[in-house]
């Protein structure tokens, strides 16, 4: 399998001056989809795949800039699996692990490994992602930093969201702490995000495995403890006359389900296209908020971010 060069900087979506005192290196959700769909195309994007550069830049814009207030954010691009196969992947094995395990997850370590070596310069860190981004992330966590402990130790957080961080994933590898409040470092915060009807259905998808944890990005608790609305600090809309990206009130509250291990919302999912919303209801379940992780909960996790960047650098 040949390797990225990510010496050129045509294959980052994002590598920033350094202006702040911490990093983050995010790693985007599948972005190839629709096209993964349809008869003939490979199962693994391209670098050039026009549907995923486009979806990695609205990612970004969507999901990365939570940490751009806090962090320079560094975010390769990568060869990642297309969302059909992942879904193979998934009735084959019952998890879409092996999906990510090949070339995308070589690429995200080459990646950083060139970060590491030529860009960080000891400075402390968050991993986030999203979806596959996450479970690349996971691995990571399991495999690549636990070979580098020295990278490790100057980990802020990871924001592992819409993927599963199980049970049996923290007792196995037990250098692993998820988190317990909204200002602990070296720790992981992950979720999924669902309607009321996943759990009344016990929907199966493709990003929730057995004894999945969530933390809620409301309140930033590990029970149950209802988070009204009132508590979100502004979701990502979209201003429909003028095309322009805002905050407003959609009425995010979020409370976790502990037995099925995700955070639930009343607020609804933007409208789809029937073949999309077809697609995500086949991988997400009925009542979905999959690609609601973020901007859902957007000002929060920015202020979230914001405060444990600060609790690390007061601690080191």
């Amino acid at each position: 399998m040949s390797t990225i060069d990510y010496s050129k900087k045509e294959n980052w979506c994002r590598f920033p001056e350094i202006t702040k005192e911490v990093d983050t290196f995010y790693i985007y959700a599948t972005e190839y989809i629709m096209g993964s769909m349809k008869e003939g195309v490979p199962d693994y994007a391209t670098l050039e795949n026009e549907e995923m550069l486009q979806g990695a830049e609205a990612e970004y814009m969507g999901h990365a800039t939570v940490f751009g207030e806090s962090t320079n954010v560094f975010m390769p691009y990568y060869r990642q699996c297309g969302l059909r196969y992942a879904g193979v992947v998934w009735k084959r094995d019952g998890n879409i692990d092996e999906a990510f395990s090949g070339m995308p997850y070589g690429d995200i370590s080459a990646a950083l490994d060139y970060y590491f070596e030529n860009c960080n310069e000891g400075r402390p860190f968050i991993l986030a992602g999203h979806s596959q981004g996450s479970f690349i992330g996971k691995s990571l966590l399991l495999k690549y930093f636990k070979d580098h402990p020295d990278y490790y130790e100057r980990m802020v957080a990871a924001y592992l969201i819409g993927c599963s961080i199980t049970k049996e994933d923290l007792a196995a590898n037990p250098y692993l702490k998820f988190a317990e409040g909204e200002t602990d470092t070296g720790v992981i915060i992950s979720y999924n995000t669902e309607g009321p009807k996943n759990s009344e259905v016990n929907a199966e998808t493709a990003v929730l495995f057995p004894n999945a944890i969530s933390i809620n990005p409301l309140n930033w608790k590990r029970d149950e403890t209802y988070a009204p609305a009132s508590e979100n600090l502004g979701s990502l809309v979209l201003n429909e006359e003028t095309g322009e990206i805002g905050f407003g009130d959609i009425g995010a509250d979020a409370q976790i389900n502990i037995a099925r291990g995700v955070v639930i919302t009343n607020a609804k999912a933007d409208t789809m296209p029937e073949d999309a919303a077809k697609v995500a209801a086949e991988f997400f379940g009925p009542d979905g908020r999959h690609g609601e992780d973020y901007i859902f909960f957007y000002n929060n996790l920015k202020d979230n971010a914001n405060k444990r960047v600060a609790a690390y650098l007061a601690n080191r």
